[in-house]
């Protein structure tokens, strides 16, 4: 018969407090965090986890500091529709989903924290979400909300969990937020524009029961006033590829002689160039065009798209620090962050 073998002990606190030369409490107060620690010894006890191996027993630790060391990234979107593409599929396309998730891991994988991707897109899934966050399944909460109604920020509330938005809601609210400054972005556009001498300007706007498709076109509208152009054709898109192909067909209908357009998104940038350029208008000599985000999209337009660029992983590790400050302890309110744009320019404006 074959002997069974035995399985390895675990090194446990007391070892680790052995090779230190500390007691068992201090530590279990480095392990979890304690700011109390004195440096050196806090350096002495790391050393001797080192040494023996010791992995921390996470439930048992759960218990004592009453964190998951995790946190949830919640996309909340539109009530789903039958006829529509899929809501992941949806996400997944975007380039800015990607870009925040990057830049929270960048500042979570750092300090040990898990994150746990979420969708929201009608009300069962909103109520399995709640459920969820009461029973303390996370330690906070970065939610992206695409739509001026979306009840979760006035329900994320109140379940009292420390929780960021990505971008300013809509109606007033406790919570803290992050996000570029969209006036002034679709602001940078029009100057440009304007800047180059054109003056039969369309713009493809974003969805206008989304904030930042309201915001972006208003701030646009405005700026083109003070350069006195007011007859601006423009036509609804809806951040998506397709949707900025379908979108420039309708504006060209309405303006075929434009020489100059704002695309609220760079991805319905890459479907809206082909379609100038199979109408025969040449980018940037006819037509000068403008996108907005400065995400893969806009390095993949041809050609290359003049775009104003919103720093996107730079103010998701922003929203990830203001979580995880949250989170360590009371302390009033988070400030909430608004970042400046800028404009980058390629080949086509």
């Amino acid at each position: 018969m074959t002997a069974e073998v035995e399985p390895p002990v675990r090194p446990t606190l007391e070892d680790v407090a052995a090779v230190a030369g500390v007691s068992r409490a201090t530590v279990s107060r480095v392990i979890n965090g304690a700011t109390t620690v004195d440096p050196a010894l806090r350096t002495v006890v790391e050393e001797a986890v080192a040494t023996t191996g010791y992995v921390p027993n996470r439930a048992a630790r759960s218990l004592v500091t009453r964190r998951t060391d995790s946190v949830a990234l919640v996309i909340s979107e539109r009530e789903r529709r039958p006829d529509s593409e899929p809501f992941a599929g949806r996400m997944f396309s975007d380039p800015y989903f990607g870009r925040v998730v990057s830049g929270l891991l960048e500042v979570l994988r750092p300090a040990g924290i898990q994150m746990v991707l979420m969708l929201a897109d009608d009300a069962t899934s909103r109520t399995q979400l709640l459920s969820y966050l009461r029973h303390g399944h996370v330690d906070g909460v970065v939610l992206v909300t695409s739509h001026a109604d979306d009840p979760l920020p006035q329900l994320l509330q109140e379940t009292r969990l420390p929780a960021v938005l990505a971008g300013r809601p809509p109606l007033p609210s406790s919570l803290a937020y992050v996000e570029v400054d969209q006036q002034a972005g679709a602001r940078l556009a029009a100057d440009h524009l304007a800047a180059l001498g054109r003056r039969r300007i369309g713009t493809i706007s974003g969805p206008q029961d989304r904030p930042a498709g309201q915001v972006r076109l208003a701030g646009f509208l405005n700026a083109l006033t003070a350069h006195g152009i007011e007859d601006v054709a423009c036509a609804e898109g809806d951040f998506t590829h397709l949707g900025g192909a379908a979108a420039m067909r309708r504006l060209l209908a309405e303006q075929p002689g434009l020489d100059g357009v704002f695309i609220a998104s760079d991805l319905m940038a890459l479907g809206a160039l082909p379609v100038l350029q199979r109408a025969g208008r040449d980018v940037p000599s006819d037509v000068a065009v403008v996108g907005f985000d400065d995400s893969s999209a806009a390095a993949a337009c041809d050609p290359p798209l003049t775009t104003v660029r919103q720093p996107v992983e730079e103010m998701a590790a922003e929203m990830a620090r203001l979580l995880l400050k949250q989170i360590g302890g009371p302390g009033g309110p988070s400030p909430s962050m608004v970042f400046p744009p800028t404009l980058v320019r390629r080949q086509s404006a």
